[in-house]
This record gives structure tokens, sequence and C-alpha cells, in this order.
């Protein structure tokens, strides 16, 4: 597809959000990740939009990802949330999965908060914990910006110095210990999954650097940034990654444990929702 083409579709799309939320105008995104459906922020005046009537919008493959646009208010500011996302791994090229948050940036999102679960790569990170994003490794072999430059999106060549904000990082960390959630900082090592991770490439991932892995995050994160969003990045560990632990992981494991820490990540997003930090 053209970039002039993705342009006229992401016009298209928020033209059509903004009629249906009307009086809505989102400055902070919400990107909920598997399980965590119920950790979404109470919001007042909720209007949802399925996404299989959004234009432009399929709906997830995924089980645990609910597929609903929510927009609603909380202390006085606008917010809209992505009750579910696109994934690499279902067949969409990563190009796809910057459409729906240059849409979000077309409403006018500044803010976007990303949430997901996650394997940890050291076993002092343990399931239950929550990781702050500092950084991150792509490996995924792609770029969601490949082949799509507009000058609408920004710089062709957007510097990734400091992807996740760091002022937004310092407020979730201050929030979770106040929530007494168990959390640090740390860097994001993106796969493509579907396959959860051999112990090869468990140990490699943990000598690149990485603290935990995953199969989301980052495609969206570069995208935001080349838009000039604020990005922070907000994981639970749901399990041990291959080799630290003996035990096989499953998906609706993931999704049961997403349950139990919905309450704990509902409490940091609310958190910082109504903080000095979200506002710059």
């Amino acid at each position: 597809m053209e970039p002039s083409e993705i342009l006229r579709n992401v016009e298209h799309t928020a033209g059509w959000l903004r009629k249906v939320a009307a009086g809505f105008k989102p400055e902070t995104a919400i990107i909920a990740g598997s399980g965590l459906g119920g950790a979404l922020p109470r919001l007042e005046d909720k209007v949802a939009v399925s996404y299989k009537d959004i234009p432009g919008f399929p709906a997830p493959t995924v089980k645990g990802h609910a597929g609903e646009l929510i927009f609603g208010r909380m202390g006085g500011a606008d917010v809209v949330m992505m009750k579910g996302r696109f994934h690499y791994y279902e067949g969409r090229p990563l190009s796809f999965i910057a459409f729906p948050i240059r849409v979000l940036r077309a409403l006018g999102v500044k803010n976007l908060l990303l949430t997901a679960a996650v394997g940890s790569l050291k076993p002092a990170l343990k399931p239950g914990d929550m990781l702050i994003l500092r950084d991150h490794l792509n490996l995924m072999g792609s770029n969601p910006l490949m082949g799509n430059y507009h000058p609408a999106f920004g710089e062709m060549f957007p510097d990734m110095n400091d992807p996740y904000d760091r002022a937004l990082r310092k407020e979730a960390m201050k929030l979770a210990k106040k929530l007494r959630i168990r959390a640090k900082e740390g860097v994001y090592t993106a796969v493509t999954g579907p396959s959860y991770e051999t112990p090869a490439e468990v140990k490699m991932y943990r000598q690149l650097g990485g603290d935990i892995a995953g199969m989301s995050v980052v495609p969206e994160t570069i995208t935001a940034r080349q838009l000039k969003l604020r990005v922070a990045g907000l994981c639970w560990i749901s399990n041990f990654c291959s080799g630290i632990s003996k035990k096989v992981l499953t998906h609706e494991e993931v999704l049961e444990l997403g349950e139990k820490v919905s309450g704990k990540m509902q409490g940091l997003l609310e958190g910082l929702l109504k903080s000095k930090a979200i506002k710059g």
C-alpha cells in the first residue's frame, strides 16, 4: 500500500471515530495486553466501539483480546483504550501494527500507555512482578516504519535514544511502591512468536541485555516515537521463560494469572492518569 493511501485510511478512520465518539478529545491512550482487559481504568461516560465496526480495524484473533475501542473520562481528562491489540504473529505485516497508533495520534493522543504479558529471562523477576520499561531490543527482524514513510507521520529516521518517557517511568515506579507492587525497570526483548522461546534463545536474549521477552509493545513504541508520543511500557510477568523453570507454559495460564494481577495494573494505570506526569 502506498504511504499516501495509508494516510488517507488513517484520516478516514479517525474521522469516523470522531463522529462515533463526539465530544471526546483524548490525550492519553492505553493498549491492554493478554488477560488484562479487567485491568483497564474505571472510566466515566464510556463509549465502546467494536473493532469489527471500525474502518480498517479487523477483529483480534487471540484469546484474551476483546476487540473494543473504549472512550471515557478520568480526573477530568479524556482517555481512549484499546481492549486488545494486533500482533505480527497473527500474519499481519509490521506496517499494519503502526495503523492504530497513527489513528490514535490523529485523534489528538499525546501519551501512550502500553501494557503486556511477558516472560521473565531472569530468576529474580518472578511471575506476578511488574517491569517498567526503560529500553528494548527489537529482534523481530523488521521495523513497522519500513516502506510506508510519509512526512505526516514524522521523521523518516526517528531518534530512539529515550524510547520510554523518563517522567512517566519515574511516576510508575513511585506508584508501584505506593501500591506495594514488586516492580523494577528493565529491557523488553521483542520476538515474533507465536512459539515460546527455546532455552538457548533465552540464554542469548539475557546475554544481549534483555530482562523479559514478549511478542508485542516494540512495534507500537517505534511508531509512537516517530509520531512524538510519550510512551510508558508497563509489563506484568506471567511466567519464567524456557530453561529457567521446568514448567510448560500454556496461554490459558497466562490469562489466568492476568486476572490475578489485574487489580494491581488497574491501580497503576489509574494513578498515572491522575498524575502530573501524564500532563507533561
